[in-house]
């Protein structure tokens, strides 16, 4: 009889997934993360919320008054050993236009828990985003 091992599939943040807002508590957006130069990235592909604008006017630079859909807003985020985590990047708020450090880790298979903040970790804000069932 022939054993073949199991191998796990390490989890993946690639995929969608639904934003909750922090303070507010409702749903604003999905956000595609994806895997780009072995560094994790992520996009708005969608707005929830009908009341959000459409454009981020407070943003600085080339994202200044673009659309909001189709904006990178997490870029070069890299692997934690082999943890379910990532750091090392940034992740930049439509709203304020404020672009913050940036680490994420999976939570279970379907949550994500995004942590933005200036300078030291525990100054910031968490925000827990679901992945979008197909």
């Amino acid at each position: 009889m022939l054993f073949i091992p199991m191998i796990s599939a390490q989890p993946s943040v690639v995929g969608i997934w639904k934003t909750i807002d922090d303070e507010e508590k409702t749903a604003k957006s999905h956000i595609e993360i994806f895997e780009m130069n072995g560094k994790i990235h992520g996009k708005v592909i969608k707005l929830l919320d009908e009341t959000s604008r459409t454009t981020c006017e407070k943003c600085k630079g080339d994202k200044k008054d673009k659309p909001i859909v189709g904006m990178e807003i997490m870029w070069n985020m890299e692997k934690d050993g082999d943890k379910t985590e990532w750091k090392g990047g940034k992740i930049m708020d439509p709203k304020n236009g404020k672009e913050y450090k940036c680490k994420i880790k999976l939570k279970k298979e379907d949550t994500l828990e995004v942590r933005g903040f200036v300078g030291f970790s525990l100054l910031g804000r968490t925000q827990k985003w679901y992945r979008v069932k197909e």
